[in-house]
């Protein structure tokens, strides 16, 4: 799997929008005796380590370090130290546990969840993503089973100071890691709540995508679009000289891909899916109108400003290896034709995960570890919302639900990107969505009992710790 924009939403936009910190209360600062300070109880837990403490109004924010078994089956054959953070409000509140599965952010911030209930916030950085990687790295180590077992020992650590409800909660590759948590672990969470999850069941059947490209949108828009990825390709000599000097003037190097050819290719393939991927369709009248009178200069910005032209280099790839190494094992990848394009302007087509990862670490295909997850959600979900977005691509292949499954619910938030949420949906899904996570969260009035339509979040927005960070990143990912 790739992305295409050479801005990643930090994965806790796909969260949504999010809410307010309330007054702080003697729990905040105090355990549940009422005289125990919530870090010392922190620290008192076997393994965990402060990094920092920030403030923020309202709550307590820690940044921690704990210590995990490099391998769970077998947790005497060394160990590494994984980030965490936790946002404190109340050990009477629910907490909610959130992972990008990616880095983890070292700034205050909220979930869309986490204001909803209005509750605490436990974030956990992604295994092998840096610094919470072992060393040496034994790559083999890195699987869903493996990560969905430090997600485990975080909650029983924490579970004996954060007594109340638990939901988990993700965007993207993020809810992903809810996903898979909740099928190795069913017994952990009170609740699920995952968005613009990919469900890559069958790695090698990709039609989806292709329908989605067909039909999203509007035709003048697509038209664009196709017209100026097209024209990149087209002009491949000229642009590739531009490239070059971009490359020798930022200090870009392409070992890992091959050639500056792939990595410029690959950029260019990834435009469309970019652009709906991170941008709405009131966003196409940035998009040169005629591609083939436009100069190299606006092809170039154009695709640049959508897919990024650092994406593929050496320097964009090191800090997501352990996401291609995970799309190349287990996870699955995307591909997709181009039909607008002619053949002879196409010389690799999507590209594999395993052009991406250094040729060193050693990658075997698993076909089983996604089916397994789909046939476990369709038959098993238990209070699970996936939240998908009507113009995202990552969501023509989502979950779905079936007649085994108990309150989930699957819905669509309609015109919406990557950064789809509760907030999104149509009045009468987001009512029932924040109704249905309050219950489950255990905050849920008697009055939102008796009519989920008077669900609210319980939290006011705050611009700081609920705001959308937008990072100019590189690569295409979910």
């Amino acid at each position: 799997m790739r992305k295409a924009l050479r801005w990643l939403l930090a994965l806790t936009v796909l969260i949504g929008t999010l809410g307010t910190a309330g007054a702080a209360t003697a729990a905040d600062a105090a355990g549940t005796d009422g005289t125990t300070d919530i870090k010392e109880r922190l620290l008192s837990i076997p393994g965990m380590s402060l990094v920092e403490e920030k403030p923020y109004t309202g709550y307590r924010f820690f940044v921690l370090n704990y210590t995990q078994p490099v391998d769970h089956r077998k947790p005497s054959k060394g160990t590494f130290q994984q980030r965490i953070t936790v946002l404190h409000k109340d050990v009477a509140r629910p907490t909610v546990f959130f992972t990008s599965g990616y880095n983890v952010s070292t700034t205050p911030r909220r979930s869309e969840p986490t204001q909803i209930v209005d509750g605490n916030q436990v974030s956990l950085e992604y295994r092998f993503f840096t610094p919470s990687r072992p060393q040496p790295a034994d790559w083999s180590k890195l699987d869903i089973w493996q990560a969905a077992s430090d997600q485990h020992r975080v909650f029983k650590a924490l579970k004996g100071i954060y007594g109340k409800k638990w939901i988990s909660t993700g965007g993207s590759k993020g809810g992903m890691t809810a996903t898979y948590y909740e099928r190795f672990y069913p017994r952990d969470m009170d609740g699920v709540v995952a968005y613009v999850a990919p469900n890559d069941v069958v790695n090698k059947e990709d039609s989806a995508y292709d329908r989605f490209f067909a039909r999203v949108g509007t035709k003048e828009c697509r038209d664009r679009l196709n017209a100026v990825q097209r024209e990149a390709l087209v002009r491949r000599e000229p642009l590739e000289k531009k490239y070059a000097a971009f490359a020798q003037d930022n200090g870009l190097t392409f070992t890992t891909i091959g050639s500056l050819d792939k990595a410029y290719e690959a950029t260019v393939l990834d435009y469309v899916w970019g652009f709906w991927q991170y941008s709405l369709l009131s966003d196409c009248d940035q998009i040169p109108a005629d591609a083939k009178n436009a100069t190299d200069d606006e092809i170039w910005d154009s695709v640049d400003t959508i897919s990024g032209f650092s994406a593929y280099a050496d320097q964009g790839l090191t800090t997501y290896t352990p996401y291609y190494y995970q799309a190349g094992t287990q996870l699955g990848a995307p591909t997709i034709q181009f039909p607008h394009i002619e053949k002879q302007y196409i010389r690799y087509g999507y590209q594999p995960p395993r052009n991406f990862v250094p040729r060193d670490i050693p990658m075997k295909f698993q076909p089983s570890a996604m089916r397994d997850i789909d046939t476990w959600v369709r038959h098993n979900a238990r209070h699970m919302l996936f939240v998908n977005g009507q113009n995202d691509p990552w969501s023509a292949e989502p979950f779905r639900v079936g007649k085994g499954a108990k309150d989930s619910y699957v819905m669509t938030a309609p015109g919406m990107n990557h950064g789809a949420n509760v907030a999104g949906l149509v009045p009468e899904q987001k009512a029932l969505a924040t109704a249905r996570i309050l219950d489950w969260a255990g905050v849920a009035s008697s009055s939102v009992q008796a009519d989920p339509q008077a669900a609210k979040p319980l939290a006011k927005f705050d611009a700081k710790l609920d705001k959308r960070d937008v990072q100019r990143e590189m690569t295409l990912r979910p």
